[in-house]
């Protein structure tokens, strides 16, 4: 009798590794950093066999930033619903959109393995990083400078208004779910009702900084 020939991985076992690598890694390399992570400690979480990430991705480089694109991806996303949220709004409602975005996609934990992936590339720098500066973060500041520059009432390029970007920006990441940030005060973002009155101190407190650069002149 003649040996049955070994069944062939169908593409949806292959995508479903993939995803699964994908996901493994994201964790991973958040948690520990590219350097600190093996191969083998991602195919173990992974449930796959330690040959998938060259298969799936010529390496555990290639890996590192296929998880960077997704991240990109998703951060990109999130600056693009802050704008769809703004639409047809004054400059105070496209300020508070941002926010309100921004602290409930981040703050809230829908994105926290990106911002631990972010601080580790801030730590340990990968060429990756300049390709989120590029893709991500001029871009979102961008459109942030933009309001601020309606708000105080100035062209973009005036010095105030980086500075005033900055500013803004850093209340929101100062949210984030640091550990820091949770041993100093656990209640700021427990909870939706106060991260709601969050997005409105951060907004106030923005705007009225905001109006009083535009009352100097």
């Amino acid at each position: 009798m003649s040996t049955p020939a070994p069944a062939l991985r169908s593409s949806g076992d292959d995508v479903e590794t993939r995803e699964r690598l994908l996901e493994s890694a994201a964790r991973l390399f958040s948690e520990r950093g590219f350097a600190a992570v093996t191969v083998r400690d991602i195919c173990a979480a992974a449930h796959a066999n330690v040959a998938a990430v060259n298969y799936h991705f010529a390496g555990k480089l290639g890996l590192y930033q296929a998880v960077m694109r997704m991240a990109i991806a998703r951060m990109q996303d999130a600056t693009a619903e802050g704008q769809r949220a703004g639409e047809g709004l004054n400059a105070e409602g496209r300020l508070r959109a941002y926010v309100q975005v921004f602290v409930t996609r981040v703050v809230a934990g829908q994105q926290g393995w990106i911002h631990q992936l972010m601080m580790r590339e801030l730590s340990d720098p990968t060429p990756a990083l300049d390709l989120v500066v590029a893709e991500v973060l001029r871009p979102r500041l961008a459109y942030l400078a933009a309001v601020v520059a309606e708000l105080i009432g100035c062209d973009e390029d005036d010095p105030r208004v980086m500075r005033a970007t900055f500013s803004v920006h850093a209340q929101c990441v100062g949210l984030m779910g640091h550990p820091i940030a949770r041993r100093v005060n656990p209640v700021l973002t427990s909870g939706p009702d106060a991260l709601e009155a969050m997005v409105d101190h951060i907004t106030e407190f923005s705007l009225a900084g905001l109006w009083a650069l535009a009352r100097r002149g």
